[in-house]
């Protein structure tokens, strides 16, 4: 087996944490140059917060928008809140409009407010404008970096206007060339390479594809994702209800947008809740976000457990840990399948590999600590409440903190151990995780009621 890549003097954050440290800016470029774009990202998100910043600052704004096109958008709106508002603008100006929507929505108002004042009137609106448009729809997805001519221009024209333009323009995700009238309506389409091949004098309504495929600004993720399902192209113009062109969607980003929303939908099952997690966040974020879920699971188990309780005066009293044993088995369950759900996501992300279980051991062993404790103390209440009896609700209390705790680094470690044997950890985690903490759960509590209570 490969050793955990975490132990190694030279993880590529280590490395990189030092080269900060020196502010050799060229050794830190050239390290950078040599990265795949996943180490790139796992090497930034293992650097404490204040080199990152540092990092950033010493950055040109060119190289570290390519930085934060590498993160995740919380992770770079948490860096841009920490720069100047002159620095953070010079950054976000080299983001793609998508991008740069995404991130200052997540930043504080103020924060957005400063950073946007940083851009000439007509800039600043558009971002406003495209900040406004929820996430789910072509006018939050789409992005306004494309090239569009009026039908009248010949191809000689456009070709001049590409050798003009080519440093702009070579930031630009381009397959087409829009076609519109003079007031911007969309009339029509061009692949590229029709442009190249096409005699120069001929006019771009000439060659246009007609009455092209097109989008609402309102139109909903689920629309898109079909259209492409259905169409080889690689974009889509996106027009207000006037047929004006205001942007285009791309394939690549509806997918991931698909994919995110999936992520999403599985974390929230998984009990992740206020926004997504990863473990470069603090710990007490980290442990706040699983707590105000399973919080929630303590009252909805109480109640399922209430057909029992209704039977209790024919139980005797050690019997009375039946009512307790399913609530500590579930409930360490779900702690454990958060952990799994990180786990898995950070896996897809590239952010750790199935060898680093020192890495993640650590990680999860702080928050299992936290919420095992903070669980522990909630059901041995409930149970000395309920019953009177201080040593009932040390024992459950026990049973499920410590089962907590146990669940907590179990799950986070088994998808990867799958992942090393090659199975599917999405398909595997829970199931394996519910058996060992079941088996735990109740041999432990038993256990403790056997000394304890007899």
């Amino acid at each position: 087996m490969d050793e955990p890549e975490n132990a190694s003097a030279d993880a590529p954050w280590k490395q990189l944490k030092s080269l900060i440290d020196t502010r050799d800016l060229a050794s830190i470029n050239e390290f950078l140059s040599q990265l795949q774009l996943t180490d790139t990202a796992r090497a930034i998100s293992r650097l404490p917060h204040y080199n990152q910043i540092q990092l950033i600052n010493l950055l040109s704004p060119e190289d570290a928008a390519d930085i934060l096109e590498e993160v995740t958008d919380e992770q770079a709106a948490d860096i841009l809140e920490e720069l100047t508002p002159e620095k953070a603008a010079a950054i976000v100006d080299e983001l793609y409009s998508d991008h740069q929507a995404d991130i200052l929505t997540l930043l504080d108002a103020e924060d957005a407010a400063a950073i946007l004042n940083q851009f000439d009137t007509e800039d600043a609106e558009e971002l406003r404008t495209m900040m406004s448009y929820p996430d789910n729809v072509a006018g939050g997805l789409m992005i306004t970096e494309f090239l569009s001519y009026p039908g009248s221009y010949t191809v000689q024209q456009v070709l001049n206007d590409l050798a003009k333009n080519r440093e702009e323009y070579a930031h630009y995700e381009v397959h087409y060339v829009y076609v519109t009238k003079s007031n911007d309506k969309l009339i029509g389409v061009l692949r590229l390479r029709d442009i190249f091949l096409a005699p120069r004098k001929r006019r771009l309504h000439e060659l246009m594809v007609s009455r092209p495929s097109s989008c609402k600004l309102s139109t909903p993720l689920y629309r898109m994702d079909q259209f492409f399902d259905h169409h080889s192209f690689s974009g889509l113009p996106v027009v207000d209800d006037n047929g004006i062109l205001e942007g285009v969607v791309q394939r690549e980003d509806i997918k991931e947008a698909i994919a995110q929303n999936a992520e999403s939908a599985y974390l929230k099952a998984s009990g992740i809740v206020g926004g997504e997690e990863l473990r470069h966040l603090p710990v007490w974020v980290r442990s706040g976000r699983r707590l105000s879920w399973l919080s929630i699971n303590i009252v909805l188990n109480l109640i399922a457990a209430s057909a029992i309780a209704m039977n209790q005066d024919v139980i005797e009293q050690i019997t009375v840990l039946a009512v307790f044993l399913p609530m500590i088995s579930d409930l360490s369950g779900c702690s454990g399948n958060q952990a799994v759900a990180v786990s898995i996501r950070e896996l897809a992300l590239d952010l750790i590999r199935p060898g680093e279980y020192f890495h993640v051991f650590l990680k999860e062993l702080s928050v299992g600590l936290i919420n095992g404790f903070v669980m522990g103390c909630l059901l041995a209440l409930v149970a000395f409440i309920w019953k009177g009896d201080p040593i009932l609700g040390i024992v459950v209390g026990m049973g499920l903190g410590i089962n907590t705790l146990l669940s907590v680094v179990v799950g986070g470690l088994i998808p990867l151990l799958l992942k090393r044997f090659k199975v599917d950890p999405a398909l595997a985690s829970s199931p394996l995780l519910t058996t060992i903490t079941d088996m735990v759960g109740f041999f432990l509590t038993l256990t403790l009621a056997r000394v304890a209570l007899l």
